[in-house]
């Protein structure tokens, strides 16, 4: 099956979308483009541990129950669309954006609602997602409380820029692994997670440079000129097309099906592109944090998120 999938995401460039993201398209050469490689969740552990390694991230189809997740994209978005945010009379599991959506303030306090819900906190400790972190961790996982849940309208200009999380996290271990879930089937064009190949690599050699020159700085006060020279020190840009150029990389995409998950490292530097699908779908997913439970934790992640805690 694995194989397959590998077979079908790996066809000619020519069949790449156009994605773009911070007002420029990327490059569809099969230099600067190319595709996830899907990982079988049931594979060997340690030659998954050996891919994510290798690779930085971890794309395992089909590790959680589809049905389980359209449930929720089907709660989601209908607790959302008591401020009108979908089309009239469609079902909420597809989630058709209204011709008119309504003011983000309104839509924002119900996600916030949602993202402090039982039901929220259900769906991101599934046994099947904890038992396989309990190993990949090879010990006792902890979820940081700190859980980002998103939703984004087609057609609408911004997009998550290019970065690596570790530059949030830096109160803790850095030994951390991001799960980006897909809420929903996310195909290229409605924009789901982009990757700079190799980058993790290149996200050691950031933060040994960004520790050197801010090693007199206080703990406070590094932590928060790390997040202002990230995008002031020109590495990682909201400009993808520009990074692919300067690192001689390829940005890596995919097709995701609802079930999916995606596991990638915190010196991995990723982005979003904007939502275009073309039947007018809202993009919804939720990317929350692993680590061993041994490990310092970052105490900034104990809370509930905000989208005003400036993290």
């Amino acid at each position: 099956m694995i194989e397959l999938l590998y077979a079908m995401a790996t066809q000619n460039h020519l069949t790449m979308p156009m994605l773009r993201a911070g007002g420029r398209a990327l490059s569809t050469a099969p230099i600067r483009i190319g595709h996830l490689t899907p990982s079988d969740p049931g594979d060997d552990l340690e030659n998954l541990l050996a891919t994510y390694r290798r690779d930085g991230y971890l794309w395992l189809k089909g590790v959680l129950d589809r049905d389980e997740v359209l449930a929720f994209r089907a709660r989601t978005l209908s607790h959302l669309n008591e401020a009108g945010l979908l089309a009239p009379d469609t079902d909420p599991v597809v989630g058709i954006a209204a011709a008119e959506p309504p003011g983000r303030d309104t839509v924002n306090k119900l996600l916030m609602e949602i993202v402090r819900s039982a039901a929220f906190e259900s769906f991101c400790v599934q046994p099947r997602l904890f038992r396989f972190m309990d190993a990949f961790l090879d010990g006792v996982s902890y979820l940081h409380k700190r859980k980002l849940l998103r939703y984004t309208l087609p057609h609408s200009p911004g997009s998550t820029p290019a970065h690596y999380d570790l530059v949030y996290l830096r109160g803790g271990t850095d030994r951390i692994v991001t799960a980006w879930i897909p809420i929903g089937d996310i195909p290229c064009k409605m924009g789901g997670l982009v990757y700079l190949e190799g980058s993790h690599a290149l996200g050691v050699d950031m933060e040994r440079e960004f520790s050197e020159a801010n090693a007199d700085l206080s703990p406070e006060e590094r932590i928060s000129a790390y997040n202002r020279n990230m995008t002031e020190g020109g590495w990682v840009s909201k400009d993808l097309p520009d990074m692919a150029e300067r690192f001689d990389a390829r940005w890596l995409v995919a097709d995701y099906d609802a079930g999916d998950v995606v596991l990638h490292s915190p010196y991995m530097i990723h982005a979003a592109t904007i939502n275009e699908d073309e039947e007018g779908r809202v993009r919804l997913s939720c990317d929350i944090r692993y680590q061993n439970v041994r490990d310092e934790i970052d105490p900034r992640w104990a809370n509930h998120w905000s989208l005003d805690d400036m993290l």
